[in-house]
């Protein structure tokens, strides 16, 4: 028997059966895990297993490669902060959303775990979670091999008025050296690159253009699939707060 103990947050339940459920975990050292949590239906394992949660969890199989179950213990519900805030909630189904999509399963993302943490202790803070988010979804791309390098012009090396990203090589651009292309570049706001605060009209810009590596570049890489329309629905949500 393969037995291993960690701490996750719950991405994402269906029922399995008549009284059970598969759920998706992300954990520092074992990543995206499937497994099945017998009785998870019941009126005491439910409320438990609600997207954002964070849990004990023990996964056990007879081989690595079965789908194997899991006990969970509750350390932190994150649903009636979410169920309270139009954000919040968009924010916490478009975070899970992603990650389902994204993470390779069973490969262990502990940095991007622990970011992902920190940015669902921000759920219900408004005013800090849409830049939070911009950060973190910057990491992710960065952790998946999809980042950008914005410290400098990728024509002339400068960086002065850098404005534009390239779409084909996620480098800046800057306004002298974008010429006639300008209108193929994407946008580049000082918020993307790390300088200080923005109103959310701002983020909202940036996360166009991280959104393009997201869909025409990571999302891309794994087949024909299309962006959650979670993000969508937070990105609007960003928009009217």
């Amino acid at each position: 028997m393969i037995e291993w103990r960690d701490e996750a947050a719950l991405l994402a339940a269906r029922p399995f059966g008549e009284t059970s459920v598969i759920i998706e975990v992300f954990s520092a050292a074992h990543g995206l895990h499937a497994g099945v949590v017998r009785g998870g239906t019941s009126r005491k394992v439910a409320p438990t297993l609600q997207p954002g949660a964070q849990l004990s969890v023990a996964w056990k199989a007879r081989l690595d490669s079965h789908l194997g179950s899991f006990t969970v213990e509750p350390i932190r519900s994150r649903a009636a902060v979410a169920m309270g805030d139009r954000l919040a909630l968009a924010g916490l189904n478009a975070v899970c959303a992603i990650l389902v999509l994204v993470l390779p399963e069973r490969e262990p993302h502990s940095e991007l775990y622990e970011r992902t943490i920190s940015l669902l202790d921000l759920l219900g803070q408004s005013e800090l979670w849409p830049l939070a988010y911009l950060r973190w979804e910057q990491a992710l791309l960065e952790e998946m091999g999809f980042g950008m390098d914005l410290s400098a012009c990728a024509v002339r090396g400068t960086n002065e008025e850098l404005i534009y990203v390239s779409p084909k090589s996620g480098r800046a651009v800057s306004r002298q050296a974008a010429g006639e292309w300008a209108d193929r570049l994407l946008p580049l706001p000082p918020v993307l690159a790390g300088q200080g605060d923005a109103t959310n009209e701002e983020i909202v810009i940036a996360l166009r253009t991280t959104g393009y590596f997201l869909e025409h570049r990571l999302v891309k890489s794994m087949g024909d699939r299309p962006v959650p329309s979670a993000r969508a629905r937070l990105i609007e949500a960003i928009a009217r707060t």
